[in-house]
């Protein structure tokens, strides 16, 4: 290799090691290394930009905007009431569960079908007496499990394909060319859930006083010109409350911890509670009792209004209020939402409410005007989980939306049109008939993930221009002896090992020109083994930072890292033996 080689795979080893360890958006870094390319005269300006033209990126944009109008009509809301019913068990909870989610999986962005299908589901939980807990980790797992059974079900199939047309000039894949293995992974995912999660899956309902509940960080504060003001802790009837215990009383900056009963209350006294939802709800009724200002001032915004409501949000990957404490981030002024409790991994966080530095996954408890819900709710920043009052969704179009979405699947199927034109056409006719607003259609298309995917081309063509992709693939051809079986099996595991510590469209488009080079240096048939990244790539459950709808559901189901890895190694590994399995037995390895 000559030096652009090297430094090129110098360059792919910094992007790998700065995803890993740093918490810089994969968007900023696949930009950085597009940038670096470009200015290096690695890449000409038509090679680096080419991502951005991309059959495959315009086709998921085009898939945001059809999910979106599946969102706002209330067509996924349609299939779900009418399949889920009422099941007794956890087991069938699962199996009502499962396949109306692999389905919409299988033809929609599983982002925004998680989206949508988080409130319904920790609804639906709380009705018919099982955990979320037992649900939430499930859910992000069928609809990974339902994107592996079509082209479109998720984006990483679609930019794959996309890539492999402009690498190789090849016409590409149809729309069910990955069904046949996809088909039975998703059905030995599904038979794996139902028979090991009721028992692998922790129950944050059972155990002793506060484990059934989500313990809050709950801050209030004390009406200095209320009724409360020179009574006791006792005689303010804040001792026996249900669900919610009083932790500590913050004033003139003290805090007295252990609060005896007879402690006076003063005026401008910040409470510090412990809690579930409901009982927060009850607690702020108490006259007398105001929402703490997290700044330390008092504002408009504290005073009730019938306008405002309770809103229970987890904050997402995407939050720009990461990293930053409650009170620094001025998170009153910049969504005009107070933050009355957070929760993380199902235990209560102590300290101030205003210290409390916001994670990924946070459970919020907020009191919020009707603008913020209306924002969110197609918003990056949190994901709603439960709020009073929301908008309706425009049922009147549901079926129309439902008549778009299998049209052009239909359509494409039948190769009468492309996935492109299919997904194109789908977004117009979702905004023209009404099924989404125009806002809302520019809402969902998740710049992020279109940057992160149009800059990871650049790269993976650097890849392959400068020599790399050949350099590496001779390597491990040599290593395993130029033996089929063996390559695929290496493919598999590569590709997942990297999708658990970076985003699962870079590991697909970093690996697919080094796996393409491993076929024709190897005279291999490099079908089954572009299946298999696609597969390794979506394949993702160990942690909750390998997909997004992992850490989607982080928050709702009061999850720790290690549930995570207690369900999702055997997940990777059963579904690992079952595409291997199915791609062995399905393609020819050689020509």
């Amino acid at each position: 290799m000559e030096w652009q080689g090297w430094f090129t795979l110098g360059l792919c080893g910094t992007v790998l090691a700065t995803l890993i360890f740093t918490k810089i958006g994969p968007h900023l870094i696949m930009i950085g290394a597009l940038t670096i390319l470009s200015v290096t005269g690695i890449l000409k300006s038509g090679d680096v930009l080419s991502g951005f033209s991309n059959s495959g990126l315009i086709t998921v944009a085009g898939m945001f905007v059809v999910a979106a109008g599946m969102h706002a009509s209330g067509a996924i809301d349609l299939l779900v009431n009418t399949l889920l019913g009422r099941p007794k068990t956890s087991r069938a909870a699962l199996n009502r569960m499962f396949w109306p989610v692999a389905f919409l999986s299988s033809f929609l962005n599983n982002t925004p079908v998680v989206a949508t299908m988080i409130p319904a589901i920790y609804s639906w939980s709380r009705k018919i007496g099982i955990s979320p807990s037992k649900l939430m980790i499930p859910l992000s797992y069928t609809a990974i499990l339902g994107g592996t059974v079509t082209l479109i079900g998720t984006s990483t199939n679609l930019i794959v394909n996309g890539q492999f047309q402009t690498l190789t000039g090849e016409a590409g894949f149809s729309l069910f060319s990955i069904t046949p293995v996809g088909v039975p992974v998703a059905i030995a995912g599904f038979l794996f859930m139902w028979l090991a999660f009721p028992k692998l899956l922790p129950d944050r309902k059972q155990g002793e006083a506060f484990s059934n509940l989500r313990e809050f960080t709950l801050e209030v504060s004390i009406d200095p010109n209320g009724p409360l003001v020179g009574k006791t802790v006792e005689q303010a009837g804040l001792r026996h409350l249900q669900r919610v215990y009083l932790v500590e009383i913050e004033r003139n900056s003290t805090a007295l911890a252990v609060v005896s009963s007879e402690e006076v209350l003063q005026g401008g006294d910040r409470l510090v509670f412990a809690g579930d939802t409901d009982a927060i709800s009850d607690l702020l009724r108490i006259n007398g009792v105001i929402p703490s200002s997290d700044d330390g001032q008092v504002h408009a915004f504290t005073h009730r209004h019938p306008e405002r409501r309770l809103v229970e949000a987890v904050v997402s990957p995407h939050c720009s209020a990461i990293g930053y404490a409650i009170r620094e981030a001025r998170f009153r002024a910049r969504y005009g939402a107070a933050v009355l409790a957070v929760a993380r991994n199902g235990e209560r966080i102590k300290g101030n409410l205003g210290n409390i530095i916001l994670q990924p996954g946070d459970t919020l408890l907020l009191e919020a005007r009707p603008a913020f819900v209306t924002r969110q709710r197609y918003n990056k920043d949190f994901l709603l989980i439960n709020d009073l009052n929301t908008e309706a969704p425009r049922h009147d179009r549901a079926f129309i939306a439902w008549a778009i979405l299998l049209g052009i699947v239909a359509l494409a199927s039948f190769e009468v049109i492309t996935m492109l034109n299919g997904a194109l056409i789908g977004a117009c006719m979702m905004i023209i008939t009404g099924c989404c607003s125009p806002s809302q259609a520019e809402k969902s298309l998740d710049l992020t993930v279109i940057l992160t995917i149009a800059a990871s081309f650049a790269l993976g063509m650097a890849l392959e221009k400068t020599g790399v992709a050949k350099f590496l693939a001779g390597n491990i051809v040599d290593i395993s002896g130029g033996t089929p079986w063996l390559l695929l099996i290496l493919t598999y595991i590569a590709v997942s090992l990297l999708t658990e510590v970076i985003t699962n469209n870079a590991a697909a488009l970093l690996m697919l020109p080094i796996v393409l080079e491993i076929t024709a240096e190897a005279d291999l048939n490099n079908i089954p083994f572009v299946l298999a990244i696609m597969m390794a790539a979506s394949a993702s459950f160990a942690t909750p930072l390998g997909y997004q709808t992992n850490m989607m559901v982080y928050g709702p189901g009061e999850y720790r890292f290690s549930d995570f890895l207690k369900v999702g190694i055997p997940m990777n590994i059963v579904t690992g033996i079952v595409t291997i399995t199915v791609l062995l037995i399905g393609w020819p390895l050689t020509k």
